[in-house]
């Protein structure tokens, strides 16, 4: 139950950081929500139901590797996106025409 409500909030806090307009709180929201969908993975591979990973000989008490394996996948996706996002956030700031919306053309065109 734990698990699922920290699940829960890592998510309503991304969708918050997400519908920001600025950048870093955008990544952040990311970041938030590559750690639920962790975690996520990691509840789905059954935390409950086996022990740990190489318990004995046993391979019926031993874990599942493949969650463990999408978890290590999917850190090394949400790093790299996250880099390609905070690329974009640095440059992306020159190209950004919303903030000059009010402010009147340098060269306004000639009159006729």
């Amino acid at each position: 139950m734990i698990l699922a409500l920290t699940i829960g909030i890592l998510v309503a806090g991304a969708a918050y950081l997400m519908l920001d307009r600025s950048y870093l709180r955008a990544v952040l929201g990311f970041l938030l929500l590559g750690h639920a969908v962790n975690l996520l993975l990691f509840a789905a591979g059954g935390t409950q139901r086996r022990g740990e990973p190489l318990d004995g000989t046993d391979p019926a008490a031993a874990a599942d590797p493949l969650p463990q394996a999408f978890v290590l996948t999917a850190i090394v996706i949400a790093f790299a996106i996250t880099i390609v996002m905070l690329v974009l956030a640095v440059t992306g700031r020159a190209g950004d025409d919303t903030a000059d919306r009010d402010r009147p053309a340098e060269h306004p065109e000639p009159r006729r």
